[in-house]
């Protein structure tokens, strides 16, 4: 009776929890160091580390379902990023922006020194919207959009060179958690790719 009460009681007990699947952007693009002619082409960039509202500062991944109720924020439930979407966002735009120029590091507080009479243009990011976006049951897509501002630091203060809003989406191919992180890889890749070459613009 023994025996069969400890059975019983193994048969009882609850499943192992499911581990979250962990997602990032993919290896990207490869990317070449900048050669001498880029690097004196293009003068050095101090970026800063990109903000983020706090409901895009953890790690779950997030969907809306613009046809029912575009307001709600919903978290798949076994799917997460490996880190916070601004900071992989973050990784990917300083890549490409070091492609084609030193990339400086902006801490909070930190000073950059000045380079040839001047100092580099500071580059700040505010991620504002990073979601798998339903528009109906069966299309939804991968949702970015972000604010870039660059600042000049001059003699009187720093001013705003620049600013605008880039938005992109990218189909994501099934409706779920991976076909959204599909399509919000491609849609970062995209807004990436407009925001260097704004800044490009701004020499």
């Amino acid at each position: 009776m023994l025996a069969v009460a400890l059975v019983a009681g193994c048969g009882a007990l609850p499943d192992k929890p499911t581990r979250a699947t962990l997602y990032d952007f993919g290896p990207g693009p490869k990317i070449s160091s900048p050669s001498a002619t880029n690097a004196s082409r293009l003068p050095p960039i101090a970026f800063a580390e990109i903000d983020a509202s706090p409901r895009l500062e953890g790690t779950q991944l997030l969907y809306r379902l613009g046809y029912a109720n575009a307001n709600e924020l919903r978290p798949y439930g076994q799917a997460r990023w490996s880190l916070a979407p601004a900071q992989l966002l973050h990784q990917r735009l300083r890549d490409a922006l070091a492609a084609e120029r030193t990339v400086l590091d902006l801490t909070e507080g930190a000073t950059i020194a000045r380079t040839e009479g001047r100092a580099p243009d500071k580059l700040k990011v505010s991620l504002e919207e990073f979601t798998h976006y339903f528009e109906s049951p069966a299309r939804s897509v991968g949702l970015v959009r972000l604010r870039a501002t660059l600042i000049r630091r001059e003699a009187g203060g720093d001013r705003v060179l620049a600013q605008r809003v880039f938005a992109a989406e990218r189909p994501a191919p099934t409706a779920d958690a991976p076909g959204g992180v599909t399509g919000l890889a491609a849609a970062s890749d995209a807004v990436v790719a407009d925001v260097v070459a704004w800044v490009d613009a701004q020499r």
